[in-house]
């Protein structure tokens, strides 16, 4: 993620609260607040944050995946569908 032209001190975020709110909300770019030349947070909008909630989810679900075929702890395809057909002959 690229912050360079996105970058304010803490002051700025208490002294322009309401135009930072509305500027994220309309851009869609993150804030990085910095405090005493540290970066300390990041502020996004809301959207953005539950996008991108959404994204490590199915990440975490990918990663999940790989770990249990490298330790091949998973079923055929037929296999599941078979035992599913059993389950339900309609």
């Amino acid at each position: 993620m690229k912050f360079s032209s996105h970058i304010k001190p803490i002051s700025y975020l208490k002294s322009h609260a309401a135009e930072i709110v509305r500027d994220i909300s309309c851009s869609r770019e993150p804030l990085l607040i910095t405090q005493n030349g540290e970066a300390k947070l990041v502020v996004m909008d809301v959207k953005s944050y539950e996008e991108q909630e959404q994204t490590m989810a199915l990440l975490k679900l990918l990663a999940m995946g790989n770990r249990e075929i490298e330790l091949a702890q998973f079923r055929d395809a037929e296999d599941v569908f078979a035992e599913l057909d059993r389950e339900d002959p309609q």
